[in-house]
């Protein structure tokens, strides 16, 4: 004997498609992005410490998002979705070479030193830094070529570089209140000076090497001009 259908639910014809279910405008923003692993702090640092490298190499024109992407196994989609662009992941590159400096430098605890003593130790870490560093220089450099415009488009960077200023200011004055630094010196001028020291033995090397047969690469040699630079820097703004 057939099953009588209730009266309150309605016939469907037997060609009739399922209704959809509704999906809200939110999960399908969250569909339509890449998918990402369960730690994705981990995966932006290592796409950022390869970026690094190819930016610093090949400068921001000549960087391949391909060739990030498939050096850290992930995808041209899941970069755009991190940071934005090709350019908003070189100025987060920027960002973090940047940071990474500043807070080794603040790790230096230059204010429980007498202020010669911490002046040299900073001048010593700034050479030490840079010539460790040759990334760091390129990248500078390169925006630097970009005449800083996506530096200037940062919304971090001034208060990321502000505490190396405040550390010298510091510095320069116990230095004069102590007696031993001489008045009437700008703290970023000193911080310039430091700056320029350290960098041109990076960014040279290779055609001051090579014009005057000076190899920077020789551990005695590096030694010397750090030696070079530091009494310099401390003859300048000593009495």
């Amino acid at each position: 004997m057939p099953v009588e259908r209730s009266s309150r639910e309605p016939a469907r014809a037997s060609h009739e498609a399922p209704e959809a279910p509704h999906v809200p405008r939110r999960a399908a923003r969250a569909a339509a992005a890449p998918s990402r692993t369960n730690d994705p702090a981990r995966t932006m640092a290592g796409i950022l410490a390869v970026a690094e490298r190819e930016f610093a190499e090949k400068g921001l024109s000549g960087a391949r998002i391909d060739e990030i992407a498939a050096a850290t196994q992930s995808s041209k989609r899941m970069i755009y979705y991190y940071f934005g662009s090709k350019e908003g992941l070189y100025r987060r590159v920027l960002e973090d070479a940047y940071q990474r400096m500043r807070k080794t430098e603040a790790a230096l605890h230059l204010d429980d030193l007498e202020p010669a003593e911490a002046l040299r130790k900073l001048v010593v870490f700034t050479f030490d830094h840079h010539r460790s560093n040759e990334g760091y220089i390129r990248l500078v450099m390169t925006e630097n070529m970009e005449r800083g415009v996506y530096l200037k488009q940062s919304k971090t960077i001034r208060e990321l570089n502000s505490p190396a200023i405040d550390a010298v200011a510091r510095i320069y004055q116990r230095g004069v209140a102590a007696g031993v630094f001489r008045e009437g010196l700008d703290p970023v001028d000193i911080h310039a000076s430091i700056s320029a020291l350290a960098f041109f033995n990076v960014s040279n090397r290779h055609t001051f090497g090579l014009i005057y047969a000076y190899d920077t690469h020789k551990p005695k040699v590096e030694r010397a001009r750090r030696d070079s630079v530091v009494d310099m820097v401390l003859r300048f703004v000593c009495i």
